[in-house]
């Protein structure tokens, strides 16, 4: 194989959003040994959430090419160059639609690359479902031990090869050991777009951190926000909290702030959030976190993943002073590096050496990879699987449905336009009409 012969990779990871770009192509630096060679090709699915140029450089994880493409454009383009690695940094159904794309472009090839996938944070809904999703890829990680196991209790609870997980831990975990109190102390709320999904809630959550900076005027107390009005994310957020906000009186030591969120939380002493995947970041690096119980500890909220954490805490504790303490065991099982352990017991330095084995043993193995064989067929699932693929142009063999975007070239300066006008319009539907439309349906 290339990767061998000449000690370097080539990999291609197509990602639907900011954040999913940002977890697949830190895991396709990761998976690669350090004494290898990287070329890292970007393809961005059109959609909904297609990161912008400030999305990008916010992730601030560089490619050597980077493209926006549809589906039927990226099975093109891997079926026309020689890829090591194909990481695919979809949600599960994108996933399930590449598999069987991807299994009809490489069908009859002696070698064929290794495809990836997994999850960009905490897994809290939709387990099975998304996780049959994703079964046919070569690897499927897990971020922790405790979604290890889930993982392949899930595969064989259905009698599907449980052989492709394999447990790491999150790319993006990293930054300095929390070591002393910053001037000013500062808290942070971690904005999420989807949870809470309602304005009641969100404008609540507001108002409490409105108040608990009140209450603590020597403090700076930052909402972190995910995009800028107009953006998505990996999730749709109908009520941003920068509307909510503009009609709001916020304290002089309150602030919204964009940014990494690596560099916010090299200034804050205390992290809160609903149930954001910040809250790892945060952990990892020894930052007292604070997982919020006001709305409830509920898997619509996806704050029940922290139960047992040590973390859940009210804000009427947190305005009094409340700094919780992680529980050790619990941060070792969910694939926090400074509970000790992470990907079978070793520091979080060492945390893919698991995937970079079998990586290498897939790349080299005698003879190429047998065809994917993901567990949704025609004959498993003939009424599911047909939909998942319509909705990215293909026909249930993979092949691409007739009037499908083309395969071969992108759109001219015209379509480029229109496509523009019709994302702005979608937008606008999501963020102001449908909002509206759902409040005139309860009267």
């Amino acid at each position: 194989m290339p990767a061998s012969a000449t000690n370097s990779l080539r990999v291609a990871v197509l990602a639907d959003s900011d954040t999913r770009w940002k977890w697949g192509a830190l895991t396709a630096r990761r998976l690669a040994p350090g004494d290898t060679e990287i070329r890292l090709d970007g393809h961005l699915l059109r959609g909904r959430a297609t990161p912008t140029a400030r999305q990008l450089t916010e992730v601030g994880v560089p490619a050597d090419g980077l493209e926006e493409v549809t589906a039927s454009r990226f099975l093109h383009a891997m079926g026309e160059e020689p890829y090591d690695v194909v990481v695919l940094a979809l949600v599960g159904g994108g996933v399930q639609a590449m598999l069987h794309g991807l299994g009809r472009v490489w069908a009859g090839r002696a070698h064929r690359p290794v495809v990836v996938t997994g999850y960009v944070g905490v897994v809290y809904e939709k387990l099975a479902d998304g996780l049959l999703l994703r079964h046919g890829a070569d690897l499927v990680l897990a971020n922790s031990r405790r979604d290890a196991e889930r993982f392949r209790a899930v595969y064989e609870g259905v009698g599907a090869d449980a052989s492709a997980v394999t447990e790491v831990a999150l790319p993006f975990l990293g930054g300095e050991p929390y070591a002393r109190e910053h001037t000013p102390y500062t808290v942070v709320f971690a904005a999420q777009p989807s949870v809470p999904d309602n304005r009641r809630d969100r404008a609540y959550l507001l108002d409490r951190l409105v108040r608990h900076a009140r209450r603590h005027p020597e403090r700076e107390v930052l909402l972190k926000l995910r995009s800028r009005p107009g953006e998505h994310t990996t999730h749709i957020e109908e009520v941003p909290y920068q509307k909510l906000a503009r009609r709001t009186a916020l304290p002089a030591n309150l602030r919204l702030v964009h940014g990494h969120m690596g560099e916010v939380l090299d200034r804050t002493d205390l992290l809160v959030t609903v149930s954001s995947t910040a809250a790892l970041e945060a952990l990892h690096r020894r930052i007292p976190t604070a997982v919020l119980t006001d709305l409830g500890v509920r898997e619509a909220l996806g704050n029940h993943h922290f139960a047992g954490s040590g973390c859940l805490a009210s804000w009427d504790r947190l305005d009094a002073g409340h700094r919780p303490r992680p529980d050790e065991e619990w941060l070792a099982a969910h694939g926090v590096a400074a509970g000790g352990t992470a990907a079978g017991g070793g520091t979080y330095e060492h945390a893919f050496d698991t995937a970079r084995a079998r990586l290498g043993d897939l790349l080299g193995r005698p003879g190429g990879l047998p065809p994917l064989a993901p567990y949704y067929t025609p004959a498993t699932a003939p009424g599911y699987l047909p939909g998942l693929l319509a909705r990215h142009h293909l026909a249930p063999d993979g092949s691409p449905l007739p009037g499908a975007p083309d395969a071969d070239r992108g759109p001219g300066p015209v379509r480029r336009v229109v496509r523009r006008a019709a994302r702005g319009a979608y937008r606008h539907g999501v963020q102001r009409v449908a909002p509206v439309i759902r409040r005139v349906g309860e009267l």
